[in-house]
């Protein structure tokens, strides 16, 4: 049964990706384009206030596969094997779960599963570290812009679980509902607190200077030593939309992989929607 579960999963999460990409190519990737542009023409301008003040240049980097590549079979792949991973992930949670969340639904079981995921995963931590798009954000501060969010990723997760487990321990004394908003209330809070004490991503660069203007995580107009704009910052509607189409792709390919799976779910359980989770023990037996 686990194997049929995960099979399932991960062709929900193959449809998902795909069409996850075929949104983005359409909404996202003609952002991303001019975020590239306005890279390069910034990354001009510091070069010719580097030469002006008898700075040595730096070459820009070589690109390994062509913008045309990237755009479409590069990110393509990547989103379906992203998918084909997630919905992977899923299954396993899914099989997880089976027996121990009480009765519920295979179908509403796997829609609380994709819902709880894209929580964790992607939802909260957007919160405080939302997506950006190429010029947005220093080099030399990605491995720490990394690492926190991962981090953020991290206690999302842990504190979900210890939710759950609250929920579960307070729903004999309070009823299932007041317990689960008791749950929600702690979650809400505690990762409140995680949010206000971890750094912004812009607070990592603050040290950093070019000619004058702070290196923040949104770039600034560029200027010259005499205060002169020389090279306008990064336009704000291009990176509201690049992340909203962002999250909009996320929540397309959890949608999908929840919904896709919630159609399969009666029929691997022999069950129709009002049957109970079938026992872990069952489950196991199939």
């Amino acid at each position: 049964m686990e194997k049929r579960i995960i099979l399932r999963g991960m062709l929900s999460g193959a449809v998902a990706g795909l069409v996850a990409f075929i949104f983005a190519r359409i909404f996202a990737e003609p952002l991303i384009d001019r975020a590239i542009d306005y890279e390069g023409g910034r990354d001009d301008a510091v070069a010719a206030l580097h030469r002006a003040a008898g700075m040595a240049g730096h070459e820009g980097d070589h690109e390994i596969y062509s913008r045309t590549v990237q755009s479409t079979v590069g990110i393509g792949a990547g989103m379906i094997a992203f998918g084909v991973a997630m919905g992977a992930l899923f299954a396993v949670v899914y099989c997880v779960c089976i027996g121990r969340v009480g009765r519920i639904t295979p179908r509403n079981l796997a829609l609380l599963v994709a819902g709880g995921l894209f929580l964790v995963l992607y939802a909260v931590p957007f919160v405080k570290y939302p997506a950006n798009p190429p010029a947005v954000g220093h080099a030399d501060t990605i491995r720490d812009r990394t690492g926190l969010y991962l981090l953020m990723v991290v206690c999302s997760g842990l504190f979900l679980l210890a939710a759950v487990w609250l929920g579960r321990r307070l729903q004999p004394r309070l009823g299932n509902w007041y317990a689960t908003v008791a749950a929600a209330v702690g979650y809400i809070v505690t990762m409140g607190i995680v949010i206000a004490v971890l750094p912004s991503f812009g607070e990592l660069s603050m040290n950093q200077r070019e000619f004058g203007d702070f290196a923040t995580e949104t770039p600034q107009p560029l200027t010259d030593p005499a205060g002169t704009i020389v090279y306008p910052g990064f336009p704000a509607d291009d990176l509201f939309q690049f992340r909203l189409y962002s999250f909009t792709a996320q929540a397309i390919l959890w949608t999908i992989i929840g919904v896709g799976f919630a159609s399969l779910a009666p029929k691997l359980f022999g069950s129709g929607d009002s049957a109970a989770t079938p026992s872990r023990a069952a489950s196991s037996s199939a």
